[in-house]
């Protein structure tokens, strides 16, 4: 059962916990970055379908790492919205290095590793 949160700014900090590995970030990150190939590559050959791969590489990218690396359930089954949010927000948070200040706030309260 997935825990109930009120908001998403109470979802988020529980969305790094879940990602609390480097590598699991990283795969999430490249999953995160074949959107926008998919699109560019939907644009440049003015083919639609390639937006349906999106989705499946993404998720499947993101998927694998919890599975195989996190050992835990995607926060995706249990709430889709925030999670699809949450990524893309990690996503750029990664780009800009914001991630590194998030990040501390959480291991201060020992819930994620580095």
């Amino acid at each position: 059962m997935m825990k109930e949160f009120k908001n998403y700014e109470e979802f988020w900090p529980f969305y790094l916990t879940q990602h609390s590995k480097r590598s699991t970030r990283l795969w999430h990150f490249i999953g995160t970055s074949f959107v926008y190939v998919c699109i560019a590559l939907a644009i440049i050959f003015g083919n639609a379908w390639f937006l349906l791969l999106a989705p499946v590489i993404a998720y499947g990218f993101a998927w694998i790492s919890h599975f195989f690396i996190e050992g835990n359930k995607p926060a995706t089954f249990g709430h889709p919205v925030w999670s699809l949010r949450a990524d893309f927000q990690m996503y750029f948070y990664i780009l800009s290095g914001k991630l590194n200040t998030e990040l501390p706030k959480l291991e201060t309260q020992n819930k994620i590793a580095k």
